[in-house]
């Protein structure tokens, strides 16, 4: 065996310290608070700024300094902290490709779900009794246990789509669907991303009432009046017929009986030339990878019903359900994409 020094594995051991770096930094306001002084900030006028100890808010500078978050500049001979290009671009909340409302999901629900991973592996189900003591019978109701849990997830989905939604609507050509319904399209983030890559489109988001109330109030302009909302719930209430349906990140939260449920009755709802647009981060067929989607797949099993699939197995639904000429197209970004005719 190698007497190499297992630094891979010390990386991997101490991973969850650079997350919590992370999250604390965004929860702290340390990014914006860089960002609105237009120049860069000593550690005493830092600390004044996010209401932190002196000690406490040098150690989390100099981490997130060696991180490559923040530059460091020496003048008078005091350091002095500024942001790096990568940080005012996606840790600020005034970008509009912010990260920062998934890093506070990350952080205060997915983290704590994954506190219990060991006995998810063990019992084969979700944890978000032990994590919330929340039952979750409905796994939605456990999703959105208050109005800022549901608000927090809404923003993550529109951070998530702002950077890679325009990706997998382009990955195949839908200008043929002029109708489209998106299946759980939470605020509505890739309707829009939908309809500025086509035209013609018009894309109704069909999501649960609470889901709709709460985009109207808190994500909802008037300025695309091509994108809209449709109260319901798509495993008890009819679907209106449409060109093509999409499901982002819907699937994976499934098993294969109820993911088989609902893709068949999409595909009764589908006009005759129609479509399904399945959404989701595809293993390799030989499990070799990609880790994101692995890691996100040990996700679904602490947080939800689900998992993520390889592309022979979205194929193998979207069959079950009488979906035919299935087309899968791998985007090179978190999400792919996977069509289904009928």
């Amino acid at each position: 065996l190698s007497r190499s020094e297992p630094l891979t594995i010390l990386d991997y051991m101490e991973g969850f310290l650079v997350s919590k770096t992370l999250f604390t930094a965004c929860e702290l306001g340390v990014f914006d608070l860089l960002a609105s002084s237009q120049h860069p900030l000593s550690l005493e006028e830092v600390a004044l700024g996010i209401r932190a100890s002196q000690d406490g808010t040098e150690r989390l500078l100099a981490a997130c300094t060696g991180l490559d978050l923040l530059n460091t500049h020496t003048l008078d001979g005091q350091v002095m902290y500024s942001n790096t290009e990568q940080s005012s671009v996606y840790l600020t909340q005034s970008s509009p490709v912010s990260l920062t409302q998934s890093i506070h999901y990350s952080s205060k629900t997915i983290y704590l779900c994954w506190h219990y991973l060991t006995d998810a592996v063990r019992e084969g189900s979700n944890q978000y009794e032990k994590a919330f003591g929340v039952k979750s019978e409905d796994l939605f109701e456990a999703l959105y246990r208050s109005e800022e849990e549901m608000v927090k997830f809404m923003q993550l989905m529109n951070s998530i789509w702002n950077i890679c939604g325009r990706d997998v609507v382009t990955a195949f050509n839908l200008s043929p669907f002029t109708t489209i319904y998106d299946l759980g399209g939470c605020s509505g983030a890739l309707a829009k991303q939908c309809v500025l890559a086509y035209p013609e489109c018009t894309v109704t988001i069909f999501d649960l009432p609470k889901v709709v109330k709460t985009s109207r109030e808190h994500f909802v302009t008037n300025d695309n009046q091509r994108v809209s909302f449709h109260e319901g719930d798509f495993f008890k209430d009819a679907l209106p017929d449409a060109d093509l349906y999409i499901l982002a990140r819907i699937l994976h939260d499934w098993t294969d009986v109820r993911s088989i449920e609902l893709l068949t009755k999409v595909y009764r709802a589908c006009r005759p030339g129609g479509g399904v647009l399945v959404v989701e981060a595809l293993l390799c067929e030989d499990g070799s990878g990609p880790l994101t989607a692995q890691l996100y797949s040990l996700n679904m099993l602490v947080q939800t019903e689900g998992k993520e699939r390889t592309a022979a197995e979205y194929t193998a639904l979207l069959t079950a359900a009488g979906f035919q000429n299935i087309q899968v197209e791998r985007t090179g970004k978190i999400y792919d994409a996977v069509l289904g005719r009928k």
